[in-house]
């Protein structure tokens, strides 16, 4: 897939993210450098590969999910966020 200064201003829409003039260039080498490693992917032969295949004997160890909260990561966040509001994203509207 080729990328275009056309795809990466769809792409910041879509993710609200501005990138600088400066790492434009940059920014679409390596998303086609990206989708390139994941074309090659496609091209391999798992029509006979278990799904469920695990490198470790007895698979994935398991741990308690058990709920942590810290105030202070939620806070972090959105103070990162271009807008936020009681705690919460604010985000345009997509439906009318």
């Amino acid at each position: 897939m080729k990328f275009d200064d056309t795809m990466l201003q769809r792409l910041e829409k879509l993710s609200m993210l501005k990138i600088e003039e400066k790492r434009r260039e940059a920014m679409i080498a390596e998303l086609e450098k990206i989708v390139g490693f994941v074309e090659i992917l496609g091209e391999l032969d798992t029509e006979n590969l278990d799904p469920s295949f695990a490198t470790i004997e007895g698979g994935t160890p398991m741990r308690d999910d058990t709920p942590a909260e810290d105030p202070s990561v939620r806070e972090t966040i959105l103070k990162h966020a271009p807008e936020a509001k009681d705690g919460f994203f604010v985000v345009p509207a997509i439906i009318e």
